[in-house]
């Protein structure tokens, strides 16, 4: 009796102790759980993680692996793990990683929301065997994994037989096409193995980052650049990062070929004919390191066609004194509208379709809330616009039209994959309904 006491007693108190915080973790996870299906926001804005609950075995060492976790990404219920803050999820990919039963798959769109994604292999190479896809066009849009699925892509490039070999026969080894996070990082890594590359982009240094309005928050997390090093930064606001790759830029001799823009891409035997506007390349090998963004999705109501209608916003200045109306529900819509009525005399509206921000960052989400309290902005949820007057807009709503006095619109609905450009040069995109 004294043995089993002396053995007994202390495991009974590990196993209590190991029930309680189980039960801990469950009681945690429903309630986060709860709390998001009752608030709208169960839609993840970007690529995320599945659990195959026939797997796992509730270990929580996802949980601790999220680099996000101190937001309740993942939780433990009934013993296994779950999604259940969906729109704190930003696709770092920790979790599968650190999963020891393999039960983790990051995938991309919901049974609700599709999403179109180009074709790529482990390698990031497209269905087009010397063509690859690296950055926020293959669905990753922090700058973080842009950057280092750029560097990544050139990896596989060096596969390819004659890449790097100097041939002199007139093929360059690699044509980067664009020059935001994912073709810097593709262009240090190219020149970091001596490879012969070109960078070309059809709008400036930067990308769809230097569209970003004006001290938008671009990175939160550091980044190991091939060549550079790690970034001297957590945190840091666009003008911050443009400054930084300028430096970057004329610190590793990079050469970018701005307002050249691709128009066909023809293989022939060597690898590619790629043509732009001004010049023609013969390469070995393509990274598209270019944006989702494609051309900005419209409205499509009457109206639509004035001048005071644009799908971005460069400087919330120029809109002071206003009567202005955002429409969207994502960061750059709520950015946008925070940014604005902070201008003096100016009216900020935001007509957004759904009943929740579900897609935003809570930090943006936290803002409008405290501009709306504040009285600096209105807030029309569930509706849309029906059409455009000169100084006026009229949206449908719940209760029916209303009218507001308006100056200016800016429509963030986001941009329409460059979907034709792909398929022309031969790039399967597929629809993706929370499939890997």
């Amino acid at each position: 009796m004294l043995m089993l006491l002396f053995y007994g007693l202390p495991l009974v108190a590990i196993l209590l102790f190991y029930l309680w915080g189980k039960s801990k973790k469950h009681k945690v996870g429903k309630q986060v759980l709860e709390e998001s299906v009752s608030s709208g926001m169960t839609e993840p804005a970007s690529i995320h993680p599945l659990v195959d609950h026939t797997r796992c075995l509730g270990c929580g060492t996802c949980v601790k692996a999220c680099p996000e976790s101190s937001k309740n990404v993942l939780g433990v219920i009934h013993g296994k793990a779950h999604l259940v803050n969906p729109t704190h999820c930003i696709g770092h990919g920790a979790c599968k990683k650190a999963c020891p039963f393999d039960a983790i798959e990051l995938v991309f769109g919901t049974e609700k929301r599709g999403v179109d994604i180009p074709q790529v292999d482990h390698e990031f190479q497209t269905n087009v065997p010397g063509i690859f896809i690296a950055g926020e066009l293959g669905g990753m849009g922090l700058v973080r994994n842009a950057v280092t699925q750029g560097a990544q892509a050139i990896d596989s490039v060096c596969k390819i037989d004659g890449v790097g070999k100097g041939k002199g026969d007139g093929v360059i080894d690699v044509v980067i096409v664009g020059a935001g996070p994912a073709g810097l990082g593709a262009a240090l890594a190219a020149t970091e193995k001596k490879l012969d590359f070109v960078i070309l982009e059809q709008d400036s240094l930067g990308g769809t980052v230097s569209h970003y309005p004006r001290g938008k928050i671009v990175m939160t997390s550091p980044v190991v650049l091939p060549i550079i090093g790690k970034t001297p930064f957590n945190e840091t606001t666009k003008e911050a990062l443009m400054e930084f790759w300028e430096g970057i830029v004329k610190q590793a001799g990079l050469e970018i070929r701005e307002r050249e823009r691709v128009e066909t891409v023809e293989p022939e035997a060597t690898g590619f004919h790629v043509k732009t506007g001004t010049t023609e390349y013969h390469t070995r090998a393509i990274v598209l390191a270019i944006g989702r963004r494609g051309t900005p999705r419209k409205l499509g109501v009457p109206g639509e066609e004035q001048t005071k209608v644009v799908y971005r916003m460069i400087d919330p200045a120029q809109y002071k004194n206003q009567h202005v109306l955002i429409v969207g529900g994502g960061d750059s819509a709520l950015e946008a509208a925070v940014s604005i009525s902070e201008e003096p005399g100016t009216t900020v509206t935001i007509s957004y379709r759904s009943e929740a921000f579900s897609r935003a960052k809570e930090k943006n989400r936290n803002n409008i809330e405290a501009a709306a309290k504040a009285g600096r902005l209105n807030l029309q949820m569930k509706t849309t616009v029906n059409h455009i007057e000169k100084d006026t807009v009229v949206i449908n709503t719940e209760d029916g039209e209303v009218t507001i006095a308006n100056d200016a619109i800016i429509v963030c609905a986001g941009g329409i994959l460059p979907t034709g450009f792909l398929k022309d040069i031969g790039i399967i995109v597929e629809t993706k309904f929370g499939t890997a």
